[in-house]
């Protein structure tokens, strides 16, 4: 799945298809953008949390090239909106509707 890290125009109507409605379709991606988000921050934090220093004192504490490289990368990743629409789109996001009593639907 190649997903481009820039601004690309979308067709509201082919991401409407799925559920009928615009406004459901950006509901679910925006949920599945921040599942993503959630997951990308806990792996970058488990990484970076090796690399912790109990020293208070800022004079012994030095550059980490290894850590630097991890931020540098996980700040190439796409944009887990970007990722989020590619999904949906490619029809790989799995979503279902609950009805409530009064017959609203919630996401």
């Amino acid at each position: 799945m190649a997903i481009q890290a820039s601004i690309v125009t979308r067709d509201m109507d082919k991401l409407a298809e799925v559920t009928g409605n615009v406004y459901e379709s950006v509901a679910i991606i925006s949920k599945r953008a921040r599942q993503i988000a959630v997951n990308v921050k806990e792996e970058l934090n488990n990484k970076l949390a090796e690399f912790a220093s109990t020293v208070d004192n800022l004079e012994e504490i030095f550059e980490n090239r290894e850590q630097i490289e991890i931020s540098k990368f996980y700040e190439r990743m796409p944009k887990s909106t970007n990722v989020a629409i590619e999904e949906f789109a490619e029809g790989t996001v799995t979503f279902r509707r609950r009805e409530e009593e009064t017959g609203g639907i919630n996401l």
